[in-house]
């Protein structure tokens, strides 16, 4: 059985490679090793389930196609032992990956088809090991903060505002809006006469709900042109890339449905999940609703912002399309009779 050597001058990220093809080993060996990452191959997908099992690994490369088990199989068994392993899956071609339904449930973080070239696949490696990264410092965060329950809450609200800002450093758009999406969710649940302890989860979850633009390459997300269909898609990985950033933090629970189905519509064609009606998230459908108006309020580079009249009648056209039509209502109330509150959001965080 072939494996990788250990790279001595590795910056300390364990990568393991599961393909039953020599070649492609020896080739994500050499571009692997020469990025930086310790490298494991293995051949046989039964050995790598115990090399898991037994042995730490950042994230697992997995060829979906392979013989004596599938892909898919090797995920459901890993799955069993392991929650927290960031896995893509290699195809030879596009329409041979697994359906959504199965990769959603498997928690796969993302799939790339086979090439000579590895670009698009080290792109989606950066993306995971910064998502990775981000990961393991919530995790030592978490440890760290059983002491009492004062100090956990301090400590949650500092390690908010710290993860928030590293995305706010990267994004101009992002400074702002995840403010104005959390007073908005806020002022929307306030309406539904939510209690405080769901109007503080829509306030934190407003205020990280684009955390997983971290996981998201600069190249893509500075972009002043039009992305491509191959950049559009790695945009909407960060829904699911933010909901993993958190997933291994108890405090984190009670927002990961926001951060992860902000973006499903009422109709099922939304991300990443294409979940529908009711089996979105309530606290999601929510922040959808905010998250769109101050999109469409907002002054892009390549548009103004919308007069109120057209963003009212864009969400009075898409209840029950994109949102949930009763909280659709109940914000076009608020739009119509407290608007001034809005104002004072807007002005709040210009």
């Amino acid at each position: 059985m072939r494996k990788g050597n250990i790279n001595n001058s590795s910056n300390g990220y364990k990568i393991i490679v599961v393909d039953d093809e020599e070649g492609i080993i020896d080739s994500l060996s050499i571009f692997l090793k020469r990025s930086g990452y310790e490298f494991t191959g293995v051949t046989d997908p039964l050995e790598a389930i115990e090399k898991v099992k037994n042995e730490h690994f950042d994230l697992m490369l997995l060829d979906f196609i392979m013989t004596p088990i599938h892909g898919d199989q090797v995920v459901e068994e890993i799955r069993k032992f392991n929650k927290e392993l960031y896995i893509l899956l290699l195809t030879g071609h596009k329409d041979l990956a697994p359906p959504l339904e199965t990769i959603r449930r498997l928690d796969i973080q993302g799939y790339c088809e086979k090439s000579d070239k590895f670009d698009q696949l080290l792109l989606l490696i950066e993306s995971g090991i910064k998502a990775i990264s981000q990961m393991n410092m919530i995790k030592e965060m978490n440890i760290e903060l059983k002491d009492t329950y004062e100090k956990l809450e301090r400590a949650y609200m500092e390690s908010i505002q710290t993860l928030r800002y590293t995305v706010e450093a990267k994004d101009a758009y992002t400074r702002g809006h995840s403010d104005r999406v959390s007073e908005y969710s806020v002022l929307i649940g306030k309406q539904l006469g939510l209690n405080d302890d769901d109007l503080k989860v829509l306030q934190i979850g407003g205020l990280f709900h684009d955390i997983g633009k971290i996981g998201v390459p600069d190249s893509i997300l500075l972009k002043d042109g039009k992305l491509t269909d191959d950049e559009y898609s790695e945009i909407k990985n960060h829904p699911t890339i933010g909901a993993h950033i958190l997933s291994t933090a108890t405090i984190f629970q009670d927002i990961i449905p926001i951060v992860k189905h902000h973006h499903e519509k009422y109709d099922g064609n939304g991300y990443p999940g294409k979940l529908k009606g009711e089996d979105i998230p309530y606290f999601a459908r929510i922040a959808a609703i905010a998250d769109t108006f101050d999109a469409m309020t907002s002054k892009r580079t390549y548009r103004d912002a919308l007069p109120l009249d057209t963003v009212k009648a864009e969400i009075e056209r898409c209840k029950g399309t994109q949102f949930d039509p009763k909280l659709a209502d109940v914000f076009l109330d608020i739009l119509n009779h407290h608007y001034d509150e809005i104002k004072e959001i807007q002005e709040k965080y210009k």
